[in-house]
């Protein structure tokens, strides 16, 4: 059976509108499902046959009461669901579907296996019980109201109101068993129906109050619901609070630990610097000794001043990371004068360097000036590790909604063990116990960090000894073109 409402409805208007109203109170919805439940739990114990008007929200926690209390009492209830008709569908963000007369039309309204009387009450969809939730119930042993009103919210500087949709904030409740009152309301949504629609058969006038002994029943139930809810929002609140204690703990260990690992990189030139000191000061000293130790005087400098700078960088990138904004870039208009400024380097050690870049490549997404920055650490990288006489190749292509670029060289490679730790600050790599490249050990991190933030990634495979191959994956902008490779030397 089908019913529709002829004109505009408001619950909380018509209890407003009685003779000395109940004072609505400001409480959560945690409190309104408590009181939801309490009512549920007495008419299931006492086995209450009532008629129900009912406008709940659609998630399952709320529909799972109805279905509670029609598993138990069954065919001899009555429920009509109010739902918002709009375009012609049931449902909206305020109202629980509900089907016709024992066909439930949806999965979050009751199950269908009882055979309950369901009855869809269609409400105009400008109506005001959009911003309104309740639970009615009707029977000669007893009556009750559970009433949620959500108020219009005022938007600043304008005259026009909104709704207050945030399911967080305070809600208008009343909470009432007084006869007139709920007496009232069902007089109103008797007269808000259509003409055209089936009579309803509720013929009821609601006792002046309930039996005190049903009354303390609830109260003891609603105090019971409201602590299990109350104890819920501890548990969850505590959980979370326990899971941002152990996230800050984390956080602190490292903090230490990259303190402790940045004054270990600091400490060691200093150390360096200060033994080639106290060596310049021996009164034995030989030319050639004397120019061994000051070019190692120069060498740590050189290293403590890449470090420094590579901290400021790695700090200010940090910072202003997540406030930077992407820009369109294509890799032909910064890769080719990457590589020419490192032309003469890879001459110097006769190294081999060449690259692929299709000129029709599509463009990519990226952090402002951070495709060159990952383009100079790789290419620098891949110069630096691989030996005299040595090949080393930049090459770019389509790889699905991706671009790729990829660094490979004849180097001295990374040993398995290692590759999980390249990315790690201040990790150098050292293939053997006296050997140092040198660098502050930052470079691949601030291509990880400039990467995860244009959403892009980077792998690695090497082999000890045989070279390695960063691939890196940048996305798209727009359509894929026809790529066409052309290479340079």
């Amino acid at each position: 059976m089908n019913v529709s409402l002829a004109k505009d409805l408001s619950v909380y208007q018509l209890v407003m509108g009685v003779q000395a109203p109940p004072k609505p109170l400001s409480l959560s919805p945690a409190t309104l499902l408590s009181l939801v439940r309490a009512q549920i739990d007495l008419l299931i114990e006492q086995q209450i046959a009532a008629t129900l008007w009912v406008k709940l929200p659609p998630e399952k926690i709320w529909q799972s009461e109805l279905a509670r209390y029609q598993s138990s009492v069954g065919a001899s209830s009555l429920i009509y669901t109010c739902q918002i008709n709009e375009s012609g569908k049931g449902g909206d963000e305020g109202a629980g579907e509900a089907g016709e007369e024992n066909t439930p039309s949806s999965s979050s309204s009751p199950s269908s296996s009882s055979s309950a009387h369901y009855v869809r009450v269609h409400v105009p969809p400008d109506s005001q019980l959009r911003r309104e939730n309740f639970l009615m119930v009707l029977s000669p042993q007893f009556c009750s109201l559970v009433l949620a009103h959500r108020p219009l919210k005022k938007r600043k500087n304008q005259t026009s109101v909104k709704v207050n949709t945030n399911k967080s904030q305070p809600l208008l409740i009343i909470s009432t068993v007084e006869g007139r009152i709920i007496q009232q309301v069902l007089d109103g949504i008797q007269q808000a129906i259509a003409p055209e629609s089936s009579a309803i058969p509720v013929d009821l006038t609601c006792p002046t109050a309930p039996q005190a002994s049903l009354m303390n029943q609830l109260f003891a139930k609603q105090l019971l619901r409201q602590d299990e809810i109350n104890r819920q929002i501890i548990a969850v609140r505590t959980t979370k609070l326990q899971q941002l204690n152990q996230e800050l703990h984390n956080k602190e260990q490292l903090q230490d630990e990259y303190l402790k690992n940045l004054c270990q990189e600091l400490r060691t030139p200093l150390t360096h610097m200060k033994t080639a000191l106290s060596l310049l000061n021996s009164p034995n000293l030989k030319p050639p000794q004397r120019q061994r130790y000051l070019q190692m005087l120069n060498t740590q400098c050189d290293q403590q001043n890449s470090l420094i700078t590579g901290l400021l960088e790695l700090v200010q990138l940090e910072r202003n990371l997540e406030g930077t904004t992407l820009e369109s870039v294509r890799l032909s208009d910064i890769v080719p004068g990457v590589v020419s400024t490192y032309q003469p380097v890879a001459q110097e050690k006769g190294i081999m360097l060449a690259y692929t870049v299709p000129t029709e490549l599509p463009s990519i997404w990226c952090v402002s000036g951070g495709l060159r920055q990952i383009v100079i650490n790789l290419l620098h990288n891949s110069i630096k590790f691989t030996p005299n006489g040595g090949e080393v190749w930049v090459r770019a292509r389509i790889q699905g909604d991706h671009v790729q670029l990829e660094f490979r060289d004849t180097g001295i490679g990374i040993a398995e063990s290692e590759i999980s730790k390249i990315f790690d600050r201040f990790y150098r790599v050292r293939t053997a116990a006296t050997e140092d490249y040198g660098g502050a050990g930052l470079g691949l991190t601030i291509v990880q960090q400039l990467l995860v933030r244009c959403g892009g990634s980077i792998s690695v495979k090497s082999k000890l000894y045989e070279g390695s191959t960063f691939t890196v994956q940048l996305p798209s902008v727009g359509d894929t073109p026809r790529a066409i490779a052309t290479e340079h030397e």
